[in-house]
């Protein structure tokens, strides 16, 4: 069977060799930016971690720390199958590098790297880091959904091994909100999420119509960045809401 036809029909791919040269691409570009994301995500917090106010608190920043750089060792491993350098590849761009905090770059990548623009933002404190791993994380558990079923089963088991940690990173945010409420910080909590919102919002895949159907044909993708945003709006909306807190318009 033609390998883009048994693909539509719902099949997988397990080795490299198998793969034709515009999945390649696709797949390569996927797994950058997912590990470039965490890597740049990982020295962000790496940055916050003495700003927790409590033992506690900076556990689980350098849990996230921790856990965001293994989930990119994995998947780099995978991306090294299909030959990238993985050692060279670490080493190879500015992860804690960030703009201005009043830079307004949308959905553009760095020159750099892959990492999602949310990315290219400074953090300015410990409840800014809370929030926005709070709004970022639920983003993170959408979007992993979609990509844990993706047709290259190798990458599809190793992200289905990530979600529920990358979901526990949400839990850990859910929690420092509640802190950060008991301790009247609604103001910061406000700001914060007024700040990040838009820039989570535009992390989703603004892919047009005809190329979501081309990857979706190939098991690519499954849902669309603009479901997915959706998805990720009434989700974070009704989070906000458990703590007396309104959308951002």
């Amino acid at each position: 069977m033609d390998i883009e036809k048994y693909l539509a029909e719902g099949g997988v791919l397990s080795n490299p060799s198998n793969v034709p040269p515009r999945y390649r691409a696709e797949l390569m570009k996927l797994m950058a930016t997912f590990v470039d994301s965490e890597l740049a995500g990982a020295a962000g917090f790496a940055d916050i971690i003495n700003c927790g106010p409590g033992i506690k608190e900076r556990i689980a920043a350098a849990r996230i720390v921790l856990e965001k750089t293994d989930h990119a060792e994995r998947v780099l491993a995978v991306m090294g199958e299909f030959g990238a350098d993985e050692s060279r590849y670490v080493n190879a761009h500015p992860w804690a590098a960030r703009l201005d905090r009043d830079a307004n770059i949308g959905a553009s990548r760095s020159e750099n790297d892959m990492r999602l623009a949310l990315f290219n933002y400074p953090l300015t404190g410990w409840t800014d880091a809370v929030v926005m791993n709070l709004l970022m994380g639920l983003a993170v558990d959408e979007q992993l959904k979609d990509m844990a079923l993706v047709s290259y089963q190798p990458l599809a088991e190793v992200l289905r091994e990530i979600t529920p940690r990358e979901a526990r990173h949400t839990e850990l945010a859910r929690e420092g909100v509640e802190r950060l409420m008991s301790e009247d910080k609604r103001a910061e909590i406000e700001a914060g999420t007024a700040y990040w919102w838009p820039r989570v919002a535009a992390s989703f895949s603004t892919a047009t119509d005809e190329k979501f159907a081309r990857l979706k044909a190939v098991g690519l993708r499954s849902v669309s960045g603009a479901e997915q945003r959706k998805a990720w709006e009434r989700k974070a909306a009704a989070v906000l809401s458990e703590f007396g807190l309104a959308t951002p318009n």
